[in-house]
């Protein structure tokens, strides 16, 4: 066997959970090495086998129910209990900000241009969607709208020297 193999298994052999194969015995009389690592791990188990947990305080059930009882009678906290005060107070500082400048910014200075107000001021004057207007837009731009009519009377014909 290699000494690989043998490190594998030997916490297992040293803890007594193994019986030990007569091939690891073998090489464990033929390596040194592996026979003073074997010898390392059965001081260790013994050195363990020796240690005793303390005994917790007579007290300690009675403490521990009564904090359970005082955590669970204690408010639940909101989600961001986790958050700092002092950094929230300035998240919230640094958002309302940049809202208001949002609000009353200023469009640097563009102004429309001069046939959009031309065009708001005609349709501001005229009554927008009244009957006259309609009228009124109908009569300027007969001769557009007569042109949509020839447009109707053209039929497309099929292109009939096309083979199928």
């Amino acid at each position: 066997m290699k000494c690989e193999e043998i490190r594998e298994i030997m916490p297992d052999v040293a803890a007594g959970l193994v019986i030990m194969p007569a091939d690891v015995s073998g090489h464990l009389a033929e390596c040194s090495a592996c026979a003073g690592k074997l010898e390392e791990f059965r001081r260790t188990m013994a050195l363990l086998d020796e240690w005793r947990a303390p005994e917790p305080s007579p007290y300690f059930d009675v403490r521990l129910q009564a904090r359970l009882r005082e955590e669970a009678a204690k408010p639940h906290a909101g989600w961001f209990a986790w958050f700092p005060r002092p950094v929230l107070a300035a998240t919230l500082t640094v958002l309302m900000a940049i809202g208001i400048g949002l609000f009353f910014r200023n469009d640097n200075g563009v102004s429309p241009p001069e046939n959009v107000v031309a065009v708001n001021d005609t349709i501001s004057q005229s009554g927008e969607g009244s009957a006259v207007s309609d009228l009124q837009s109908l009569e300027k731009n007969n001769e557009l709208y007569s042109d949509f009519d020839i447009l109707d009377d053209l039929q497309v014909q099929p292109d009939v020297t096309a083979n199928p």
